[in-house]
């Protein structure tokens, strides 16, 4: 007796890497957005000239014009373009540290994998 059997499979399994890498970039982007808009919420000098908080920017990978985040990479960033928001940040001898990146990011850094989730299909 012989049994032959055959199986075919399709696991589409480029499709969900690319569905799960989407909704990554997604997800990241979400978070990226709320650290960037409380950043700006909890800076120190937000009153005063503006400068620094107006040199704020955001980045998440494949969306917009990217300088600091890998273009192909799933990143994202916030960061001061001011010169002097990392001093504000981290303090200098001179003065005393007000942080507002990390409160900001400590804020949200538990809302990543909610807001991949809320992407996935």
């Amino acid at each position: 007796m012989k049994i032959n059997v055959s199986v075919k499979m399709n696991l589409k399994v480029p499709e969900a890497l690319a569905k799960v890498k989407e909704a990554a970039r997604l997800g990241v982007r979400d978070t990226v957005v709320d650290i960037a808009r409380d950043v700006k919420n909890i800076h120190p000098w937000k009153n005063q000239t503006g400068n620094n908080m107006e040199s704020i920017t955001m980045e998440v990978s494949g969306m917009g014009d990217n300088q600091v985040v890998d273009p192909d990479g799933i990143e994202g960033a916030v960061y001061s373009q001011s010169g002097y928001g990392g001093f504000l940040e981290t303090g200098t001898a001179e003065m005393p540290p007000f942080p507002y990146f990390r409160p900001a990011l400590d804020t949200h850094k538990d809302e990543l994998a909610p807001n991949i989730k809320k992407h996935m299909p």
